[in-house]
C-alpha cells in the first residue's frame, strides 16, 4: 500500500465568531476548503451574528499559551496567522512564543532547522483586527502599541484594511497612491512585508490591494460585487495566504493565490437566512449547488 501524503498544518490565533461568518470559524473553513489542516488557539470568545456583535469575553492568556503550545508539541503548523488579539495581554504570550517557543529542537525531517538544530518559526500572518464590519471595537486601545512594538516586528506579513492601515500609519489614505505608499511604510517601520487592502476606498471601480516586500510590488484587482457584506473577507483572505505559505509558496505567489480565492469566495456567495455570506468552499461544490 502507497504511503499517504501528509497534510500541511496550518494555525490560526484568533476570535471565535458564534455567526460563523469570521474568526476561527472562517478561517477554518478556508483551511479546510484549499486542503490543509487547520488547527487553531481561540483568544476571545463573541457572541455576533452578521449584522452586529453582542459581546466579547477573552480569554485568559494561560489558556490561550498553552492552546498554542497543545498544537506546536504534536502538530507543528508550517505558517500561522492571528486575527482578533483583543488585549495587550494576549498579544504579549503570542509574540514572546513565537520569539522563544516556538524555536525549539526537532528530530523531525519535514522542519525548517537553522545551523544549531533548532527549528526556525513558521511564518507569520497578522492580520491587525481592530474593527468589526458592524463597527464594534475588537482591539483595546492599550493593545496597538504593543502590536505595533512586539508583534508585527515578528510578522512575514501584515493585512491591514483602509482603517487599520490609517489607525497604524496615523494618517489618511484616499487613493490608491496612498496604498502604494501606506504598503512601503508599513514595511520600513516594521520589517515585515505589507499588503494594504483598498476594498474601502471610495469612488473605485475595483478592490484594489497592494503587497510589498521590500522587492516587489503588486497591485491584485477585481471588480467590486455589489449586495455583499465585508463581513469574514479580511479574515478568509489571509487564513488562504497562510494556507497556501503552509503549502510552501513564496510569499508574493501566495498573496496572488489567495485574492483569487477571495474574489472567487465574493462573487459565488451563498444565501444562508437571507444574508450574503462568503464562500469559501466554492472551489469544491458542484455546479448545481451554486444556482
Amino acid at each position: 500500500m502507497s504511503k499517504q501524503q501528509q497534510l500541511p498544518v496550518a494555525l490560526t490565533i484568533a476570535g471565535s465568531d458564534s455567526g460563523g461568518g469570521a474568526g476561527i470559524q472562517a478561517d477554518l473553513k478556508t483551511f479546510a476548503a484549499l486542503g490543509v489542516h487547520g488547527t487553531s488557539a481561540i483568544t476571545c470568545i463573541t457572541a455576533q451574528n452578521p449584522k452586529r456583535v453582542l459581546g466579547i469575553q477573552a480569554c485568559s492568556v494561560e489558556i490561550v499559551r498553552q492552546q498554542i503550545e497543545a498544537v506546536f508539541a504534536e502538530l507543528r503548523p508550517a505558517a500561522v496567522k492571528t486575527g482578533m488579539l483583543y488585549s495587550a495581554e494576549i498579544i504579549r504570550v503570542v509574540a514572546e512564543f513565537f520569539r522563544t517557543g516556538c524555536a525549539v529542537s526537532s528530530p523531525s525531517p519535514h522542519s525548517f532547522l537553522t545551523g544549531r538544530g533548532r527549528k526556525l518559526p513558521p511564518p507569520l500572518v497578522v492580520d491587525p483586527v481592530m474593527i468589526s464590519t458592524s463597527g464594534t471595537k475588537l482591539l483595546k486601545d492599550s493593545a496597538v502599541a504593543l502590536l505595533k512594538k512586539e508583534l508585527l516586528p515578528l510578522a512575514a506579513l501584515v493585512t491591514p484594511n483602509l482603517d487599520e492601515a490609517e489607525f497604524l500609519l496615523g494618517r489618511d489614505l484616499k487613493n490608491l497612491e496612498d496604498l502604494r505608499s501606506a504598503a512601503k511604510e508599513l514595511y520600513e517601520r516594521f520589517g515585515c512585508a505589507a499588503l494594504v487592502k483598498g476594498g474601502h476606498l471610495r469612488g473605485g471601480k475595483e478592490a484594489a490591494d497592494i503587497f510589498y516586500d521590500g522587492h516587489n510590488e503588486l497591485l491584485l484587482t477585481a471588480p467590486f460585487i455589489k449586495g455583499v457584506s465585508t463581513h469574514g473577507t479580511g479574515c478568509t483572505y489571509a487564513a488562504a495566504i497562510t494556507a497556501n505559505l503552509a503549502f510552501g509558496h513564496i510569499l508574493p505567489i501566495a498573496v496572488e493565490l489567495a485574492k483569487e480565492h477571495i474574489t472567487q469566495a465574493i462573487a459565488r456567495h451563498q444565501i444562508v437566512n437571507g444574508h450574503a455570506v462568503l464562500n469559501s468552499f466554492h472551489a469544491c461544490q458542484p455546479s448545481v449547488w451554486l444556482r
